[in-house]
């Protein structure tokens, strides 16, 4: 080959190099690297482009895990003479390579001699990628308003060279920087944005790519409270690094799981996943990446307890090292961490010294969360409880600010996990205070605060056609399924749309909008004028409790064990699910029966004979907590024939009972709908129907989704007798069968208006999943956060033959004038196996 081809092909095997690793496909593009270099032995005249290519092969093996070699063939590369342009794109890659092996404070000064170098040479593409990559330095360190510059320069170079050696990728490369970013400013819905912009780039021109950027992704998750989806992200991160060879990108996506696993509580997994992480960053010799892994070994130490010496110690020493690395906002977390344990040890003077530092300016909110409950420990342990509620109230009007960001429902339920443990050291606080009105105004601040915000936007088009598949494929799947077949295809196509649905809400900005909350006064008149009694539920560590608020007096009752009520729940689900609508023989019924008699037992001895003297025979309001919002409390001895309605805060269930009834409001009309395959669904809407002198049936074949959503807009008392679905895993698609497809509750979030009253004759459609902080979703959940007033729905199956009766008897007493709760009490007073619920007001 003449030196010209030469010349040519090695040009030609830098350049697919580059593009390979680019990519995310180093092991490839290191072999056409390796190539070159054979090719340049033979023609050695050619110094700046030998230099091109052994940095850019020493960058590939450092990425690959390489990095004694990498790092010979970058020195090998800077002593040949090139000018001064060539010499700026030399320090462009060493410094990627020494922010790969965590020395990041040489990475700097490396990218700050090689820009100013690349902007005289007129080199655009490499220094696009120089910025990217300061910009990538500057994230970590925390200087989030220096890397958004880097950012906004290296994307406006990519703009404007458009397609040119690979920029279409940098350009996408800086769109994942910026939602890093936002990501650490708490914009995350914008993070999600720009995340989502450069997927649609990496899977044209770089789909290895798409595995950082779901590491990415799932951070930004995790910053929103939702551990499970950020682990579900990370997964398909981590299913994918062993073929790529991207061992850092590999190692930070084990250390991101550990943080998920933490912050679900697994933590047993939070260590094998930081174990792995440490041992892959030491095997590459990344001693910065290794300490932050070190950081969360200490925080599953600390939330195990035992062995408090240690954690602090190793704490505060890490803190230090964090600092000389450069890595402020990790170090004021192991500050944090250090505080807290020596409050544990009983050490209040250590504690004091390790929160002596201001809080950085532009931290992350984890921290100043963090740093809010370390202060309100720190004044539990030395008895001033008002330091207490003051430090925890100012972390919860953060979180709240926080929350108001995200459009999604999803997210604002979501986000309150992060307020966890400020919540319970304030109730902690509120409770020893004595005061019952103290008490309510905590179980006011820290319950179900979604309901004091608006409701989700409209979906975009991209949206609606997913929802309109989503429905389609289920009812395939449900057709299916009658026909005792299964289709797995069209299964896993409904798991897609349902994570692309929930993803592209999730990317929804809030309004801003102020919480608006109940005044202990205020609901103290509302329950005199109704003569009701509220009881707000609290767990507090093992001990269930109560708070007992009427029009007169208020009391604070100590409860049963929180165990035996968690274990008495939910056997009771399951023996109600076993029993409901079955032939059973009877030696089995007999003992379901007696277990269902027992748990309720259990339930009414630990959760309402100690209140019994505080009730009278006044209505009963619920305020649950955790497994008591699957509570049939209808169905215990203590409250059997007795209105009880269960709402999930305070300022929910006044807000309900003070909004005027609408001016259109029909008393006498009703909308009745049997769904399809309920053997007595159609008799039931016929019965109810009968009870009211202007009443709509939609049955069989017009009990379509669009006629059932339009209807739902229009009347202002609606009756669903149909098969529910309760989805425990993805909970905004629990739905109800009609005749073309689901009606799912998403699609109830978006409906312009609700009816005032609602009844779901339906399987499980009360129950829900209740997320930290006692926030709520599920179907019943969505049609009270639109806006109806009153739910009468099942925490657990119920017989579609018996529940015919009940329904006739309950719509009777309603047109009668009887109040809800008053007409459920009286339709369900003789069934034992009946666990309907009203819900609302």
């Amino acid at each position: 080959m003449s030196p010209k081809g030469i010349d040519e092909r090695v040009r030609a095997l830098h350049r697919d190099g580059i593009e390979a690793t680019n990519s995310g496909h180093p092991v490839r593009g290191a072999r056409l690297l390796r190539a070159a270099v054979k090719l340049l032995n033979r023609a050695p005249a050619r110094p700046a482009l030998a230099a091109r290519v052994l940095s850019t092969l020493g960058g590939v093996e450092v990425v690959l895990g390489n990095s004694e070699h990498g790092f010979d063939l970058l020195d090998a590369a800077e002593v040949l003479p090139v000018a001064p342009g060539d010499h700026g794109a030399l320090r462009q890659q060493r410094g990627l390579a020494l922010i790969l092996v965590g020395r990041m404070a040489e990475a700097l000064t490396c990218f700050d001699e090689a820009i100013p170098l690349l902007r005289r040479s007129g080199e655009p593409v490499a220094l696009a990628r120089a910025l990217l990559n300061r910009a990538l330095l500057h994230q970590t360190a925390g200087r989030v308003r220096l890397a958004l510059a880097d950012l906004d320069a290296c994307a406006e170079i990519a703009t404007a060279h458009g397609a040119a050696d690979g920029l279409p990728r940098t350009l996408a490369k800086a769109l994942q920087g910026r939602g890093q970013a936002k990501v650490l400013t708490g914009d995350i819905p914008a993070a999600l944005r720009d995340f989502s912009a450069a997927a649609e780039v990496y899977a044209e021109h770089g789909e290895g790519m798409l595995a950082p950027l779901a590491v990415d992704k799932g951070r930004a998750l995790l910053a929103a409270g939702l551990p499970s989806e950020a682990a579900a992200e990370l997964d398909f991160a981590l299913a994918r690094f062993p073929r790529l060879r991207m061992d850092q990108e590999h190692a930070e996506a084990e250390l991101t799981r550990a943080r998920a696993a933490l912050a679900a509580g697994d933590l047993a997994g939070a260590r094998r996943w930081a174990g792995r992480a440490t041992r892959r960053f030491r095997r590459r010799g990344n001693d910065t990446w290794a300490a932050v892994a070190a950081l969360t070994l200490l925080r599953a130490d600390f939330t195990a307890g035992g062995r408090m010496k240690r954690v602090a110690a190793d704490a505060a020493e890490l803190a230090t090292r964090l600092t000389g690395l450069g890595l402020r906002n990790d170090a004021e977390t192991a500050k944090l961490l250090a505080a807290r344990a020596n409050i544990a040890l009983a050490d209040p003077e250590a504690a004091r010294a390790a929160l002596a530092d201001r809080a950085l300016p532009d931290g992350p909110l984890a921290n100043r969360l963090l740093r809010k409950l370390a202060r309100a420990e720190l004044a539990w342990s030395t008895g001033d409880r008002r330091t207490t509620l003051a430090q925890a109230r100012a972390g919860l009007k953060s979180l709240e600010a926080y929350r108001s960001g995200f459009g999604s429902l999803d997210l604002r339920t979501g986000v309150a996990s992060l307020g966890r443990d400020l919540a319970k050291t304030g109730l902690a606080a509120a409770w020893a205070n004595g005061s019952p009105e103290v008490v309510f105004r905590w179980l006011e601040r820290s319950r179900a605060q979604a309901f004091g915000i608006q409701r989700p936007h409209r979906p975009d088009g991209e949206t609606v056609d997913a929802v309109a598949e989503l429905r389609q494929l289920a009812g395939k799947i449900r057709t299916t399924e009658l026909a005792g077949a299964s289709d797995a295809e069209a299964r896993r196509r409904c798991a897609e749309l349902e994570r692309g649905i929930r993803a592209r809400g999730w990317e929804t900005e809030g309004a801003d909008l102020q919480v608006s909350r109940a005044t202990y006064g205020g609901v103290r008149a509302e329950l005199s004028k109704r003569d009701s009694v509220m009881l707000g539920f609290l767990a507090d560590k093992d001990r269930f409790r109560a708070l007992v608020v009427d029009g007169h007096r208020a009391s604070l009752i100590d409860l049963g064990d929180v165990a035996v009520v968690t274990e008495a729940v939910m056997r009771l689900q399951s023996d109600l699910n076993a029993v409901c609508g079955r032939r059973l023989p009877a030696a089995l019924e007999r003992v379901i029966r007696s277990s269902v008699r027992r748990q309720v037992g259990v339930l009414a001895e630990e959760l309402l004979v100690p209140l019994l003297t505080r009730l009278g025979d006044a209505d009963v309001v619920v305020v649950p907590t955790g497994v008591l919002s699957i509570v049939p409390w209808g169905l215990l001895e203590p409250f059997r024939g007795r209105p009880v309605t269960v709402t999930p805060s305070p300022s929910a269930w006044l807000a309900l009972c003070t909004v005027p009834t609408r001016e259109t409001a029909d008393h006498a009309a009703m909308l009745t709908v049997a769904g399809p395959g309920l053997e007595h669904a159609t008799n039931e809407a016929d019965r109810v129907a009968e009870v009211y002198p202007r009443a709509e049936v939609l049955a069989g074949n017009d009990a379509t989704i669009e006629a059932t959503s339009k209807a739902l807009a229009e009347y202002d008392s609606v009756h669903l007798a149909a098969h529910g679905h309760h989805e425990q895993e993805n909970v905004l698609f629990s739905r109800l069968d009609l005749a073309d497809g689901p009606l799912m509750a998403y699609d109830v979030q978006l409906l312009e208006s609700v009816p005032d009253h609602v009844v779901l004759s339906a399987c499980d459609i009360g129950q829900a999943v209740v997320r930290p902080g006692d926030e709520i979703l599920g179907f019943t959940a969505a049609l009270l956060y639109s806006g109806s007033r009153t739910v009468i729905s099942s925490v657990a199956r119920v017989d579609d033959r018996a529940v015919v009766q009940v329904m006739e008897s309950y719509h009777r007493a309603l047109a009668r004038g009887t109040v809800p709760a008053r007409a459920l009490a009286d339709a369900t007073c003789g069934e034992l196996l009946m666990p309907l619920v009203c819900f609302g007001q």
